[in-house]
């Protein structure tokens, strides 16, 4: 398990949310909801693990929407601060680019 996933989970549970400017550009380019995005946290499947991240420790994590459609999702906490969660971006995987199942990138 990921303790910035457990962090992330935390903050988003206590409402200490926060959506990045460029998270609201890309919800609205793929037509995703914050609100299935924060909602989503709390089943959502760890991807990639960034806990030394020059900007502060981050996820990149697959979550669904409320129509059951994927969805990737970068989530962190700001370097030197214990919240909130920022939801960075959010997007729809492109198939190309991710093995079967969008947990694994392809070589």
């Amino acid at each position: 398990m990921s303790i910035t996933l457990d962090r992330i989970r935390r903050l988003v549970q206590e409402g200490a949310v926060r959506v990045s400017e460029h998270g609201y550009d890309e919800l609205s380019a793929d037509a995703i909801f914050a609100r299935d995005v924060i909602a989503g946290i709390a089943v959502a499947i760890l991807v990639e693990d960034y806990p030394e991240y020059p900007k502060g420790p981050c996820v990149l994590v697959l979550e669904t929407d409320s129509r059951n459609r994927l969805i990737h999702v970068v989530w962190g906490i700001p370097k030197g601060n214990t919240g909130p969660a920022v939801l960075v971006t959010a997007y729809r995987p492109a198939q190309e680019l991710w093995e079967e199942g969008f947990l694994r990138r392809k070589q």
